[in-house]
């Protein structure tokens, strides 16, 4: 493992993750290889066999295989793990695949392993532990529960899917796309072109399993008044996404694993999620009251989030604005304004913002006032 930073550690830290950390063991990684855990990494060495001295907790590995043909690194894979006291964990480089095997290794493999440790102990790079604590913040409400309903079937998270071609034959019949076909005569030249593409799907099994957010905002009898009601209160919506899940905590949790395939996983559908939760959590306004637990860590983990992020990837590039900033402005709007909602999460919201006023400079002045470009447009019939 190629690195010039030193590790620095209290001593009692360092002896109790000597005598109960985790330990990672990945054989035949190439050199060259960009191999990291949680927010590191680094490119591996001649000698390079895994990492030791884990926190128990958990983790995420992750790795770019370099193309020997080409010298070009690979999109990022990675897998989540959550390591208890003292594991041992074995895994091994495929050279066929560019990436680390799914089969489990043989426990008689893993015991040699473990019997050599005095000798492999060089050829183990010591787990960075000046970011763990920070991780921990990032990772709070992500429990294996989670990680198993959320992860791809394959067990890797994938920046670049691979796609398959979805053919007539697994259409379903009658859908919209076969019918767009046969109309195709009234489309323009570049629409008609687009319909003679291949239709593509993520190849089953490596697709992040994230939960389904409603297409709408209001229920499908609405009145075009409650339509505009709906649209401007998330509420409905949101309670639609927490009721699908076994605890609605598990809505944070989400929001954290989202982001985390997305910041180390450089997955886009996770960033893509990310922003979706962000926006149906902070559209809501009726429904802050009853589940106000779920805002007040909403507020605390959005914020260490904002910390990991470069600003500009947080501007929509079509609409040049801000996306997060214009939803935050909308929740804080709606919390001072809501009579309901107790002091107590109206003073963390006053505290965070005046905060991130100071370190982000984003303005929160005058909220109750909607941008011109905002302002809605009420329908009542």
């Amino acid at each position: 493992m190629a690195s010039n930073e030193q590790l620095q550690i209290n001593p009692d830290i360092a002896k109790f993750l000597l005598e109960r950390g985790g330990t990672l063991v990945v054989t035949d990684v190439p050199p060259g290889t960009d191999f990291g855990i949680d927010f590191k990494s680094w490119t591996t060495g001649d000698n390079f066999k895994g990492i030791k001295m884990l926190p128990p907790g958990l983790h995420f590995i992750h790795y770019s295989a370099v193309s020997s043909e080409y010298n070009e690194m690979s999109p990022r894979v990675g897998f989540f793990h959550i390591f208890h006291e003292r594991e041992f964990l074995v895994k091994k480089w495929d050279n066929k695949e560019e990436g680390i095997s799914a089969e489990d290794i043989d426990e008689e493999v893993v015991n040699r392993f473990k019997c050599n440790l005095k000798n492999l102990d060089k050829s183990l790079g010591p787990y960075p532990y000046d970011t763990w604590k920070e991780w921990q913040k990032l990772t709070s409400k992500i429990d294996d529960e989670l990680i198993k309903r959320c992860q791809p079937l394959c067990g890797y998270v994938r920046a670049a899917l691979e796609l398959e071609n979805f053919d007539d034959n697994s259409r379903p019949r009658g859908s919209d796309t076969n019918k767009k076909r046969k109309r195709g005569s009234g489309l323009s030249i570049e629409a008609q072109e687009e319909l003679l593409l291949p239709t593509l799907k993520p190849k089953h099994g490596t697709e992040l399993r994230l939960t389904e957010l409603p297409d709408k905002t209001y229920p499908d009898n609405a009145t075009p008044t409650e339509i505009t009601q709906h649209s401007l209160d998330t509420s409905y919506a949101l309670n639609i996404v927490i009721e699908k899940l076994k605890q609605p905590m598990e809505i944070i949790g989400e929001l954290q694993l989202s982001f985390i395939c997305f910041l180390v996983g450089q997955s886009l559908d996770a960033f893509d999620h990310w922003k979706k939760l962000i926006a149906l959590i902070c559209g809501a306004d009726k429904l802050i009251p009853n589940r106000r637990a779920i805002y007040i860590e909403f507020l605390r983990i959005i914020e260490i989030q904002l910390s990991h992020v470069p600003e500009d990837m947080l501007c929509d590039i079509v609409a040049n604005n801000n996306f997060v900033y214009h939803h935050l402005r909308k929740l804080f709007a709606n919390i001072e304004m809501n009579m309901e909602i107790d002091g107590k999460l109206k003073s963390e919201a006053k505290r965070f913002r005046e905060r991130i006023t100071e370190t982000l400079m984003w303005d929160f002045t005058h909220l109750e006032e909607e941008e011109d470009d905002e302002a809605p447009v009420i329908v009542s019939l």
